[in-house]
């Protein structure tokens, strides 16, 4: 291999680590007052007045950069209803691990309370580098994948439902009918079944061109 693919390769590598690195900073946070370049909002769907409304969030998963759109939301619960379909084999916004009806009635972070208007946003595990679901699980069941994204082993979940309670954004949720705790594993369900680009999985080799093409220009 010579000198110059070796370079190539390194600067890929070290490309992708800044740029996730950058992106943990503010994982799961609002894109307003933050500044991003033009060819990275437009690798993830968004307007720069749609950053600067706030109703953009990103979040730094294993996978890539997820990024839910308030914007683009029109609470159809598709998202929901593929999350359960494809996962459950059956339909359920109780369990789905993307969760969007229960935003329907939120005000000031207090779920089921009406404010002047309705409020649309899709919402789903963060994917924590530390997860305090995990941390809590008295069986260990939560653990993560050769890829880090965070699961939930069934065979050890008694349903105790330790998980929920200490995440901070309520999402893992137990299945009043299994008894089994469930998250997000980033399968992409849930993109698939949005049809307005709401919710997106930016690949993070998308996300390190696009950041090349900002230092660049």
């Amino acid at each position: 291999m010579s000198d110059q693919i070796q370079m190539n390769k390194f600067d890929q590598v070290l490309n992708k680590q800044i740029s996730r690195r950058k992106f943990m900073q503010f994982s799961g946070m609002s894109l307003a007052g933050i500044a991003v370049s033009a060819p990275l909002l437009s690798v993830m769907g968004v307007t720069k007045a749609q950053a600067d409304s706030g109703v953009v969030s990103v979040w730094s998963t294993p996978k890539g950069l997820l990024v839910v759109n308030g914007a683009k939301c029109t609470g159809c619960q598709r998202c929901e209803i593929n999350c359960t379909i494809v996962n459950d084999r059956s339909t359920s916004t109780y369990t789905s691990r993307v969760k969007a009806s229960r935003n329907f009635l939120l005000v000031d972070g207090r779920h089921g309370i009406y404010g002047n208007d309705w409020v649309y946003f899709p919402d789903t595990c963060r994917q924590c580098v530390d997860p305090p679901c995990g941390n809590a699980c008295p069986m260990k069941a939560i653990y993560a994948d050769d890829k880090g994204i965070k699961k939930v082993d069934e065979t050890k979940c008694v349903g105790c439902g330790a998980c929920t309670a200490v995440c901070p954004w309520d999402m893992p949720t137990v299945n009043p009918e299994t008894r089994k705790s469930s998250k997000c594993i980033l399968c992409g369900a849930c993109v698939e079944g949005c049809c307005t680009g709401a919710l997106s999985i930016v690949p993070w080799n998308q996300v390190v061109a696009a950041a090349q093409a900002a230092r660049k220009s």
